[in-house]
């Protein structure tokens, strides 16, 4: 599923609590973007439109909340940029990153980490 940055915004505040209104998004937008109420009810139906959430009448108002799970956008975005920037492999990306001083220390220690958990699972696992 394509999701515009605008969009994304918008699923990102029903992804931290939800069901929300309209008006409950556009208050929270406004302290990010200077975004009117149209524009936000414009990216609540392209929303609605993608199935990414839904809403349900509530009165004279609609609620709102994702149907689309964070973890699921995130896996999707990642493998995405895997696969058009890396050819899919995870050690490219890190290389590039290393080789641009993009790394700090905090990183290469939750790397090295990461790395000994994995081969943790693989001895556990009898492999």
């Amino acid at each position: 599923m394509s999701i515009s940055d605008a969009e994304r915004e918008v699923i990102e505040i029903l992804w931290e609590k939800s069901p929300l209104t309209a008006d409950d998004i556009i208050e929270q937008v406004a302290d990010k973007q200077d975004w009117g109420a149209a524009t936000v009810k414009t990216l609540l139906n392209r929303l609605l439109k993608k199935s990414a959430i839904a809403a349900e009448k509530d009165g004279r108002r609609y609620l709102y909340r994702p149907v689309l799970e964070r973890s699921d956008y995130v896996e999707s975005q990642s493998q995405g940029l895997l696969d058009k920037l890396f050819e899919g492999r995870v050690g490219p990306l890190v290389t590039y990153f290393s080789k641009q001083d993009k790394l700090t220390s905090e990183d290469v220690e939750d790397l090295k980490r990461l790395i000994a958990d994995l081969e943790d699972g693989e001895n556990n696992d009898g492999k």
